[in-house]
């Protein structure tokens, strides 16, 4: 053991969920180190923001940085199932919220809030693996840095953002089965690529595979896409072993993709997720939480993983900041409900995406102005607004309003 350092918080994990809840602490004037075990910038999925990021980055002081990237600008998104296409406006919201948002390589954007939270006075120390962690009313942490000498770590609270790294439930048992199916992601960034007219403003596109996976296309400020696939094993499997080949390969069999996708240059090797659906037995206890994908990842498809990261992020520092202060806090009330909330929202949003009564409700030939917006709304990352119909009730609205539709087809 190499000695001690002591923080009023220990975030562990540089992501955007670590780097939201550092901000907020630090600013609150509150001494906080975080702990990555990577050196940035690193490479990582998840590229598109929603607009409720935009506010959590505005709270955090690190809009501003975001906005000097010039990263692009994203208004929307595009969904194509077979021959219908139905594209969303941000900026059409039931919702009163940002009307666009960017996408953007999470290399940099994961590096650009690093240096903000550094630049504020957060110490991030690079390249130190936590190796074990006491939690309780005396936190401390374990960390093995890049000379393989411990270091402890005291502190008063832990914060894990690790995202698949997922520290803490590893450490404390905490891991649990998602009860999401079993699906793989398989991605690159490539060049050559082009895009439908209708995401000719560069928003992401999404295509439905005939064979039921998904393909997604987020066009960077870089001239780079960010092209990946969605599948079950078993469909994966019928395909060439090679990655590259594999990419090339289902995107010829979807001719959507094939349209726009034929003449892939790919700038980086393929990269794959297996089983990405996570989820964990609480997102708390004495002395520690939770935060983004070390809490619970769903699935790609709305691109909310930042989004409840950042989210959790901002609620858990909040909290943090009231218990240090000697207040009470529920945080089975205050944390866990309220994330749960956002959580199953999109969970109901996900699970009729893959069964198909999504589409039914997106693909309506004359849809409702008014539902149009609240479902834009949740799209958009608003999944904690109470008065938006498709929030409160998402169980029941969502299956009623594509059983409607459905007998209303001709």
């Amino acid at each position: 053991m190499s000695g001690s350092l002591d923080y009023d918080v220990a975030v562990i994990g540089a992501g955007p969920g670590g780097c939201i809840a550092a901000a907020l602490l630090n600013n609150a004037g509150l001494d906080v180190g975080i702990f990555e075990r990577a050196q940035f910038p690193r490479f990582v999925i998840g590229e598109s923001l929603l607009p409720r990021c935009n506010h959590l980055l505005d709270e955090a002081g690190l809009l501003g940085r975001v906005e000097e990237q010039a990263y692009r600008v994203k208004r929307g998104a595009l969904f194509i199932v077979g021959k219908e296409r139905r594209a969303i406006h941000f900026e059409d919201q039931f919702t009163k919220g940002w009307s666009y948002t960017w996408q953007m390589p999470r290399a940099d954007f994961d590096n650009t809030l690093a240096q903000g939270v550094q630049a504020a006075g957060v110490s991030i120390h690079f390249e130190h693996t936590v190796t074990a962690v006491e939690v309780g009313a005396c936190p401390r942490l374990t960390v093995a840095g890049p000379d393989r000498e411990c270091r402890d770590i005291r502190t008063r609270f832990i914060v894990d953002a690790s995202g698949y790294g997922r520290v803490l439930p590893g450490l404390l048992d905490l891991d649990e089965p998602s009860g999401m199916p079993f699906r793989h992601a398989l991605f690159a960034h490539v060049r050559g690529d082009r895009r439908p007219e209708e995401a000719s403003d560069g928003r992401t596109w999404v295509s439905v595979h005939p064979e039921g996976a998904w393909i997604w296309s987020i066009p960077f400020s870089n001239g780079k896409t960010s092209v990946g696939i969605v599948a079950e094993p078993d469909m994966l499997a019928r395909f060439p072993v090679d990655p590259e080949a594999r990419m090339r390969a289902i995107i010829a069999a979807d001719p959507v993709a094939a349209e726009f996708l034929s003449d892939l240059e790919f700038v980086m090797d393929p990269g794959e997720i297996r089983g990405y659906a996570t989820s964990v037995k609480r997102l708390w206890g004495e002395g520690f939480c939770l935060v983004g994908n070390a809490t619970e990842f769903l699935d790609p498809i709305f691109s909310s993983g930042v989004t409840l990261a950042m989210e959790s992020g901002s609620r858990a520092a909040r909290l943090i900041l009231r218990e240090l202060a000697g207040e009470p806090v529920n945080w089975n009330v205050d944390y866990s409900e309220y994330l749960m909330r956002g959580v199953n929202t999109f969970r109901t949003f996900v699970e009729a995406w893959y069964d198909g009564s999504f589409h039914t409700v997106l693909m309506a030939p004359k849809p409702k102005e008014s539902i149009t917006r609240m479902i834009t709304s949740v799209l958009a990352g608003y999944v904690w607004d109470l008065d938006n119909p498709f929030v409160r009730e998402h169980k029941r609205k969502l299956p009623q309003l594509a059983r409607l539709l459905k007998r209303m087809e001709p």
